[in-house]
């Protein structure tokens, strides 16, 4: 997997949680008062790429460190998202 292979997953993941009706970027925030995935979108996209990277032959990791802190949370932006998803691929 390459870091664009990250990004469409995720992508497909948040659209197929949001039921098509947004067009999601890779700048597109995922916490806090602009996101537009509440805290259940956010479940449901967690639960998602869990089942996806278990087909991928991994452990998708969302209470990490990296997941909990606020300033580097992985849950930040979708490209930060599929970066954090390809690092636990490789790992």
């Amino acid at each position: 997997m390459n870091i664009e292979q990250a990004k469409d997953i995720v992508i497909k993941v948040i659209v197929e949680a949001l039921e098509d009706k947004v067009e999601v970027a890779e700048d597109m925030q995922l916490i806090g008062g602009d996101s537009l995935l509440d805290s259940m979108k956010l479940v449901e996209v967690c639960l998602s790429l869990e089942d996806l990277a278990d087909e991928y032959g991994f452990e998708f990791d969302r209470t990490s460190e990296a997941a909990i802190s606020k300033s580097r949370s992985m849950f930040l932006c979708v490209a930060i998202l599929a970066e954090e998803f390809l690092n636990q691929s490789e790992a």
